[in-house]
């Protein structure tokens, strides 16, 4: 459907946008990778059974380019990954092609794009951009310049990696206090929504207003990145993942 102009996505302005690119012939798509200057990895990154996470998508989206890539070629993880995903797959690059050792840039840059109104996130949001050394981290950033008006945030790979997780758990943590609030308040006879109200009167109290858990792709799914890795330091993010998931039962 995209080489006819069109797209099964329902995003405001996209549709007008690839039926533009592909008239002007900016745009095709393929079953197949093919060679390019910059390879961009979006892929899904689920969870296991256990919690775990998988990124064997990631994996096989940098093997079906692995035999493409030039020396000078830039590779970029977008996807939610867990901390050291990109060294692990520049490994897998290198070990795969030897000749590649010290060839090519290797980056992580997490998306940050809201549904709704993802193009216009994708051109001015903040980006954090991390290399698997500085080269690397210097030739991402120069990439994102070409598109990108929002301000953009040198780091390695292993901070921006957890930088994305970080900024997910913490709003998972936020939003279960809110929650385990509306728990207490409703054993005491307390008007959770007027409570929260008057609390955040206070110039340095902003609660978030209580829910019936968490959905989603991401807030519901990064925390698990966080607490199988790190099971002892992530008691926090583990009981806030617990209680969030328990909300949506007590409220059914």
């Amino acid at each position: 459907s995209v080489n006819r102009g069109e797209t099964h996505i329902v995003e405001p302005g996209l549709p007008e946008m690839v039926g533009q690119v592909v008239r002007s012939g900016h745009l095709r798509a393929t079953m197949q990778p093919e060679e390019g200057d910059v390879y961009l990895i979006v892929v899904p990154t689920p969870f296991r059974g256990n919690h775990e996470p998988d990124i064997s998508y990631v994996e096989t989206a940098i093997r079906s380019v692995i035999a493409l890539l030039k020396k000078g070629n830039l590779l970029i993880i977008e996807s939610t990954s867990p901390v050291g995903t990109t060294d692990k797959m520049k490994q897998l690059v290198c070990a795969e092609r030897p000749d590649l050792e010290g060839a090519v840039y290797i980056a992580y840059c997490p998306e940050r794009v809201l549904p709704g109104n993802l193009l216009y996130e994708l051109e001015y949001n903040d980006r954090v951009i991390g290399g698997i050394d500085e080269a690397s981290t210097q030739k991402a950033m120069e990439f994102y310049t070409l598109f990108v008006k929002g301000n953009l945030h040198k780091t390695n790979a292993k901070t921006a990696e957890m930088c994305k997780l970080t900024e997910n758990s913490s709003r998972d943590v936020q939003i279960a206090f809110a929650n385990e609030l509306s728990l207490i308040c409703d054993k005491a006879g307390i008007n959770v929504w007027e409570l929260i109200e008057l609390a955040n009167k206070h110039p340095r109290v902003n609660i978030l207003q209580p829910g019936c858990g968490v959905g989603g792709h991401c807030i519901a799914v990064d925390p698990y990145f966080l607490t199988s890795e790190f099971p002892v330091e992530s008691q926090l993010i583990a009981k806030s993942r617990e209680l969030n998931n328990y909300k949506a039962f007590w409220c059914a």
